[in-house]
């Protein structure tokens, strides 16, 4: 008789490691980094890679102060600094960038634990603490320019929807929008390049359609309903970044399918509100945050029975 060996859950694993799924992540955002250089010039790549040696090393200091175990290497830090730096305008001074990490690292992520125990992500996280802290900074958006040095004084300039907000125009055209030549965050205004990053992260099955189309596409259908433009809304902002980068993070989002349905269906709810109803043009940050927060109660009430489990109000055959 063979001896049973029972273990904790989960049972099914991917073969996939946590540090080859973050390598893919990693290399599905580099489509957006280079667009970022691009139209932003280099600062946009120091931007990028101050938060993520900032995070790297906010997260190894607290593990070797604490006597943790070494958890860098599994390279979730440099995707956390990554979307830090990309949640910023180009504009803003770098230790505004150090200061995010350190709170989307320390706070949000070490407090609770480390990966896979934080409650809402951590990058989106550091961009609230930093809108919230200094506002200004964060919201001075600069034009496009590729030919943009480090010491150049940056041109101001408005986002889609701070314009939209303000004048109830919409100056710039589909093409600047899907392309990404227009003011924005760092690595959130080129939806061509974002869509570059999905495809490869379907292909290499790192996330499924669920969360990005049904966000994006509540996102469209709900604008189109209240009398503005579904398009316009979708190529504006961080709606493609969040979808697709933040708002599937394995950790913050629901397990199930219908829970993937309930949670998309949520952030899109939620954004076209804050967007439409709110005193803020944006509304991607909040949203998903905000959901993750209603995730486990969406888990509660949506995960799968388990093999062999009778049904609520069913009777157990012995």
């Amino acid at each position: 008789m063979s001896n049973l060996i029972v273990s904790y859950a989960p049972h099914i694993r991917s073969a996939k490691s946590t540090k080859q799924l973050m390598a893919d992540v990693i290399i599905a955002l580099i489509p957006a980094l280079v667009a970022s250089v691009y139209f932003f010039g280099l600062p946009a790549l120091v931007h990028t890679v101050v938060c993520v040696l900032s995070c790297v090393f906010f997260e190894w200091i607290w593990e070797r102060a604490f006597k943790l175990p070494s958890t860098i290497g599994d390279l979730s830090a440099i995707i956390t600094g990554i979307l830090v730096a990309f949640n910023m305008p180009v504009s803003a001074p770098y230790w505004l960038g150090i200061t995010g990490s350190a709170f989307a690292i320390i706070v949000v992520k070490m407090f609770f634990g480390g990966l896979g125990s934080n409650f809402v992500n951590p990058a989106l996280a550091g961009r609230a603490f930093m809108l919230l802290c200094w506002p200004v900074l964060m919201t001075k958006w600069t034009v496009p320019d590729f030919t943009m040095s480090f010491v150049t004084d940056a041109v101001s300039t408005a986002t889609p929807l701070g314009v939209l907000a303000e004048s109830g125009q919409m100056p710039y055209s589909y093409l600047s929008l899907f392309l990404g030549n227009i003011g924005g965050c760092i690595g959130e205004v080129s939806a061509l390049a974002i869509l570059i990053g999905f495809v490869y992260l379907l292909i290499r099955k790192v996330i499924t359609w669920r969360i990005p189309v049904i966000y994006v596409l509540t996102v469209f259908v709900l604008t189109e309903i209240l009398g503005g433009d579904g398009l316009y809304y979708i190529l504006s902002g961080g709606l493609m970044l969040g979808a697709v980068f933040m708002a599937t993070d394995y950790v913050t989002s629901p397990m199930s399918a219908t829970g993937h349905i309930i949670y998309a269906v949520g952030l899109g709810v939620l954004t076209v509100v804050i967007r439409m109803f709110g005193s803020l043009p944006e509304g991607v940050s909040y949203s998903i945050l905000l959901m993750n927060i209603v995730t486990p109660l969406i888990d509660t009430y949506t995960k799968n029975r388990i093999y062999g489990k009778p049904k609520t109000g069913g009777k157990s055959h012995e």
